[in-house]
């Protein structure tokens, strides 16, 4: 898709089950509650694999785009962004991100984020992103707000964690042209 400094950012291919795997595994303690989703169908290699290659179908159908942040010097993920919840009739969508422990708070994923919104603006004709996020993840909520999302909103038990807690969640928003 694009590079910046030491980075590629690249849709999920044939071939990154292995190191997808390695990505979920050394981060799942800390991204099991709001990326429940994910991390149960990742719990082994084998499970990565079949992720990945429902992944692809979804990509070829245009109904998801989970983007890879790539090190180029370290040939490692460095992130991960995807573009999910498509709904073509507004066209409106919603964004999730994480960052490798060893990656956060280095400005990654906001400039992958800007770069990826302005892809989806302008070459996919989104009319709005939006992202959800627990209202303590002031590194989600900082993101949001450094990429130019406004807080819209807060939904009052509106999702559920793998633990079952139901949790509010704050919604932010960015349309085309912000």
């Amino acid at each position: 898709m694009k590079n910046f400094d030491h980075y590629t950012i690249r849709l999920i291919a044939d071939g990154d089950a292995e190191a997808l795997f390695e990505l979920f595994d050394s981060n799942r303690s800390r991204l099991e509650d709001f990326f429940s989703g994910t991390m149960a169908q990742n719990k082994t290699f084998a499970d990565t694999q079949n992720y990945v290659a429902s992944v692809l179908k979804r990509i070829e159908d245009g109904v998801y785009f989970p983007y890879l942040i790539i090190d180029t010097t370290r040939n490692r993920i460095a992130a991960f962004i995807d573009v999910k919840n498509i709904d073509r009739n507004l066209p409106k969508a919603e964004l999730g991100n994480f960052a490798d422990k060893d990656y956060q708070s280095q400005g990654i994923s906001s400039r992958a984020l800007a770069i990826i919104c302005d892809y989806h603006f302008n070459t996919l004709g989104f009319n709005k992103l939006f992202i959800r996020t627990h209202p303590d993840n002031t590194a989600a909520c900082k993101l949001a707000e450094k990429t130019g999302f406004k807080k819209e909103g807060l939904l009052r038990s509106d999702y559920k964690t793998t633990a079952g807690a139901a949790v509010d969640l704050v919604y932010y928003g960015r349309l085309k042209g912000e």
